[in-house]
């Protein structure tokens, strides 16, 4: 989703994930009397990480900083250092500032969406404009930080300055700026009143009532409260004041061609036109209704809008879910886009819900989703192997080269490293490229020291070679070589074991009895080498030249069966 914002953006933008025709602009219309452009700001990315654990916190990014050693131990409690750090420095700037801005930064590189430290960390700078303008970035849906930001601005024009005059024009730009981007939030009523009051503080009734059109037919929490502020609006001011001189001449016109009473009251056609502009926004109303009550159950669940590390309520996850799905089944893009962007604040720890917002996105727009996927995978996940795979597939859907995209895990230094999490080298790489599916996961290996991810690799190496090159004796190679670095790993042995039995077994039984032998010989547990010791019967049963193999490994499968049987069995009393 982009925001529309008033100030300088300082990165490259992201194209925004509206679709169609919002694709290059907030869902609103603006209102008659903006003209000023604006600055496209995407959402920056944020940071979290696992939805069940608390993450943990980054070492102190300011070890050498200017105040008491002590206070280097609250960094374990963030909240805690990030308040004291704020108070001191506004009454020693020199000594501890440096160290709190450092805080702040490390802090919201990691938790972005607590809204009250972005106001505390503005207080703190004389000049928090740019700290408010940073918050906005992180999190544009926060209706208290875009009206502390309007605060900000209020507290800084001068009414002596003869420019104040042009501030006071460039604050529609601002305002617009906050609906366009947490407008259609179900709790936005405060920011609408905030731009309402101060239309009207400014004199422009028109603009007034233009707001109130637009706020009329947005389902919100206070709807019916709005609905009476708009009846006082047209009830207490003359028509000519609040109606454009159109719907003004269109009214009288529609009055002229009813017949009047012979001896009219005075006032009375203001009061027709009065009693005519409600009529015609009350069926709006009652269509607003509607639609409110259709989210109201939903929005009554919702106990924690916010974000919050403590995991939520089994009831509160079964609201998102059940609220997604009526929005999607609801067919609204940009209801559905504010909604998902509600979701990943209160549930930024949960994947299920980034996996779900970039199903939907990919159906839209491929630049939105991958918005997402760096959003998700760079920052807020960035432990969880699943939707690290899905971002890598959704990039080799889209043709990305796996050496340019930059969507793999291992880019991300939070992300272990498992089989699981590991990108799998493409069959399709381009034949511009050098680098050959055979030749990657050679180096792959080469390049891992773990042996178990080594021996990942080798076996994904040998079932290339085999079914690709259709070489055995390359691909067997390769299996005999990660057995002589990693000689207890089951999975060699079963992927070994599958090779030599596929191939000719007249021609290749000699190899697959070698392979069962060094199984059998080799440090695995006995419940493996108990399956092995199996299969090698079920082989010679089927396959076997020699009833005296047969025989052989029949009996020391019996001793094996034994031996397991003896360590099992619990001691005798006495």
């Amino acid at each position: 989703m982009e925001l529309i914002l008033p100030f300088p953006r300082r990165e490259e933008p992201i194209p925004g994930i509206w679709g169609g025709r919002h694709s290059q602009k907030p869902p609103f219309p603006k209102s008659h009397h903006h003209s000023q452009s604006h600055t496209v700001i995407p959402k920056s990315p944020h940071s979290q990480s696992h939805r069940s654990q608390t993450p943990p916190f980054p070492k102190s990014p300011f070890p050498n900083a200017a105040f008491p050693p002590q206070k280097k131990t609250f960094w374990e409690a963030p909240a805690l250092l990030l308040g004291m750090l704020a108070r001191r420095s506004v009454g020693n700037r020199g000594n501890h500032l440096p160290a709190a801005r450092k805080a702040f930064d490390a802090f919201f590189s990691r938790y972005p969406y607590c809204y009250g430290y972005w106001k505390k960390y503005a207080d703190m700078e004389r000049r928090g404009g740019c700290v408010f303008e940073r918050g906005l970035q992180s999190i544009p849906l926060s209706m208290d930080l875009w009206i502390h930001y309007i605060s900000f601005l209020q507290s800084t024009l001068d009414p002596g300055d003869p420019e104040s005059v042009q501030k006071i024009r460039g604050w529609v730009t601002v305002f617009e700026a906050a609906v366009a981007a947490a407008g259609m939030d179900f709790r936005s009523d405060r920011l609408w009143e905030l731009y309402v009051e101060w239309e009207r503080a400014q004199g422009e009734l028109r603009a007034v009532t233009a707001l109130f059109d637009r706020l009329l037919s947005m389902p919100t929490q206070l709807y019916s409260h709005h609905w009476e502020r708009f009846k006082e609006h047209v009830l207490h001011n003359p028509p000519r004041d609040i109606l454009t001189p159109e719907e003004l001449l269109w009214l009288r016109s529609k009055l002229a061609a009813e017949p009047l009473p012979k001896e009219p009251e005075p006032g009375a056609a203001e009061e027709q036109i009065r009693e005519l502009v409600i009529s015609m926004r009350q069926q709006i109303h009652a269509q607003n209704e509607a639609e409110v009550g259709k989210r109201w159950n939903f929005e009554e669940g919702i106990k924690r809008p916010y974000f919050h590390v403590k995991p939520l309520e089994r009831a509160q996850l079964r609201n998102w879910r059940d609220y997604l799905d009526y929005e999607l089944a609801a067919g609204s893009h940009e209801r559905i886009i504010v909604l998902f962007e509600r979701c990943v604040i209160a549930c930024a720890l949960y994947e299920e819900f980034w996996v779900k917002y970039t199903r939907y996105l990919e159906r839209h727009t491929v630049a939105g989703a991958r918005s997402v996927f760096q959003r998700a995978c760079g920052y807020h996940l960035p432990r969880k192997p699943n939707i690290h795979l899905l971002w890598a597939a959704f990039e080799e859907k889209q043709g990305e080269s796996p050496e340019t995209a930059p969507n793999r895990p291992e880019t991300h230094p939070e992300t272990p490293k498992t089989p699981q999490n590991t990108p799998k080298a493409p069959q399709n790489v381009p034949k511009c490229s050098q680098n050959t599916p055979e030749a990657l996961l050679r180096e792959a290996a080469a390049s891992t020291p773990a042996p178990p991810l080594a021996s990942f690799y080798a076996v994904k190496l040998a079932r290339q070679v085999l079914k690709v090159q259709k070489n055995l004796i390359k691909a067997r190679k390769v299996l005999v070589e990660a057995l002589d670095r990693d000689p207890e790993n089951a999975r060699l042995y079963a992927n070994l074991l599958e090779m030599e039995c596929g191939a000719d077994v007249r021609q290749n039984e000699g190899n697959a009895m070698s392979c069962f032998e060094r199984a059998l010989r080799s440090g695995l547990p006995d419940e493996a080498k108990v399956v092995f010791s199996q299969r090698r019967v079920e082989f010679l049963e089927d396959f076997g030249s020699s009833i005296h193999s047969l025989l052989t490994a029949y009996d020391e499968h019996q001793k094996f069966l034994k031996q397991r049987a003896a360590r099992k069995r619990p001691p005798e009393n006495g």
